[in-house]
């Protein structure tokens, strides 16, 4: 017997084809294994292919047909509104009520038409930008200027609303529109309604110009800055300088409200001798009040002299140290400012002393960004000078946290650096404190004493109670005898708290 070659084996899938659901519900139990005894999708005998279903006829009742026809009607077109744009509106309109079978519960007949459907959206629009820009005029769009749609009206003239709108209209929102507004033929009455709006609107935009320029005119005639009142308006203080006759060596600070006389100022002679006083009398009195408006008047009058010398940078100067002994940063940044103009001018003076009072002032308010420009500006000699070298070492210290570092310069500080630190030396202790409390279980007073600056250890323990922590305070027997000691890591989240508040209020009063 001959050999022949055998029949193929029958391909046989190693799947079961199950159909895609076409819904989001869940299929009942047992329906995969119905599903996997059908017949296989891949037999065409099994599975004829579907039929393709007719689509449906849809007709339109005689008023929609009636409402179509009216859209199109040449008399209710209009200008500003394309026949693109209508169109695409009509089929929104006819479609929206028809798949929700409302076509036959519409009264066509009153129904607003397409072009006056889009007129009315851009006007709400329209209304929208302007509720968010209360101070701009009504926008218009082209000649359908008037109030808002009403179904079922059509307006051919221009009523009194419409004219006290067009009114409104701003003139770069209406110059050269109708110009590039196109008709067709056979629409001469909208070219008439165009050209008597034309019309009325250009004589609307020559009074609303006229009533533009006369109002600009009298603003131009008044030159009275908003910022004075009417009675400060003929009072105006002219820029020129005064001579002074006056020869008192006191006088009360007044503020001015117009030009002064010259027989209430003090010249230059006058008020070197008043400096010599005030200096005298604020060593003997220390009347802050009193000597701070002496300074003042003596400040004004120098103004109005247009007097920028030595002297007057001496003037400055001594009261800016007057104002830092009090605490008074109000003045002693009026005067810093100043200050700061006058070393400019190359007057001499201490600029020095003072460039290190700034760097302290800095360091108080917690200004970086003014910091950063002062270090900016220091030159070598700037930075070789010892009062400017403690201010830097100062901001130096604190930057790396270095209390103990911190409080060595605040014993030492040159000139009045010292009041300057005064005003930022309990926010520091308090920021020491919390670094301590987290390091130590308990320290003793006098490690405190040396380690936050103060003088004794009767002002440590005050500091500890007016800061809420005398139950932490204990006394300690040791070999030299009891001490008192302070048990700083229960007082953590104290110290915390206190030192969140003391960084959180600064008083920037006067700020340069």
């Amino acid at each position: 017997m001959a050999w022949q070659p055998a029949a193929p084996a029958q391909h046989i899938p190693a799947y079961s084809a199950v159909p895609a659901r076409t819904t989001l519900e869940r299929p009942p139990l047992g329906s995969y294994a119905a599903a996997l005894s059908r017949p296989s999708p891949t037999d065409p005998s099994q599975n004829p292919p579907p039929t393709a279903a007719a689509p449906r006829k849809v007709s339109w009742s005689d008023s929609v047909k009636s409402y179509v026809r009216r859209a199109f009607d040449p008399d209710n077109a209009m200008p500003d509104i394309s026949a693109a744009d209508m169109k695409i509106k009509l089929k929104e309109i006819i479609s929206y009520h028809a798949e929700r079978n409302l076509q036959d519960e519409v009264d066509w007949a009153t129904h607003p038409l397409p072009q006056q459907i889009i007129a009315g959206e851009r006007e709400a629009a329209a209304r929208a930008a302007l509720a968010a820009q209360p101070n701009s005029p009504a926008p218009a769009y082209g000649k359908s200027i008037g109030p808002t749609f009403s179904p079922g009206s059509k307006r051919k003239s221009l009523d009194a609303d419409e004219l006290q709108a067009a009114a409104s209209v701003p003139p770069w929102r209406k110059a050269n529109l109708e110009s590039r507004v196109t008709f067709g033929d056979g629409q001469n009455k909208r070219q008439k309604k165009s050209d008597f709006t034309k019309e009325t609107i250009s004589k609307l935009n020559q009074l609303d110009l006229e009533k533009r320029k006369q109002r600009f005119q009298a603003n131009q005639n008044d030159t009275t800055p908003p910022w004075r009142s009417d009675r400060d308006s003929d009072s105006e203080m002219s820029t020129a300088p005064v001579v002074g006759t006056n020869q008192s060596l006191e006088k009360s600070y007044f503020r001015l409200t117009s030009q002064p006389k010259p027989e209430t100022v003090r010249p230059l002679h006058v008020l070197e001798k008043t400096l010599d006083l005030l200096r005298k009398k604020w060593r003997q009195e220390k009347n802050y009040n009193y000597i701070c408006n002496q300074f003042k008047s003596l400040r004004q009058d120098l103004t109005v002299q247009h007097i920028k010398n030595a002297f007057t940078v001496r003037v400055y100067e001594n009261h800016a140290r007057i104002a830092l002994e009090k605490g008074d940063l109000g003045e002693y940044n009026q005067c810093q400012t100043q200050l700061k103009a006058l070393y400019g001018l190359g007057l001499g003076g201490h600029p020095g002393e003072f460039l290190a009072y700034r760097i302290l002032y800095f360091v108080y308010t917690c200004n970086k960004t003014d910091m950063n420009d002062v270090l900016a500006e220091l030159t070598p000699t700037d930075k070789a000078l010892p009062e400017v070298k403690h201010a830097l070492e100062v901001r130096s210290s604190l930057a790396l946290g270095n209390y103990h570092k911190f409080f060595r310069l605040y014993l030492d500080a040159p000139n009045m650096g010292g009041y300057l630190m005064d005003m930022f030396v309990e926010r520091e202790r308090l920021n020491a404190l919390s670094n301590i409390s987290k390091a130590y279980h308990h320290v003793f007073v006098r490690f405190l004493t040396n380690e936050l600056g103060f003088e004794n250890d009767e002002e440590c323990l005050q500091f500890l109670r007016d800061h809420g922590a005398q139950h932490l305070i204990e006394e300690k027997e040791t070999d030299n005898g009891p001490k008192m000691r302070v048990r700083v890591k229960e007082a953590m989240a104290l110290f915390d708290q206190l030192r969140a508040a003391a960084f959180s209020k600064v008083d920037l009063k006067g700020q340069i």
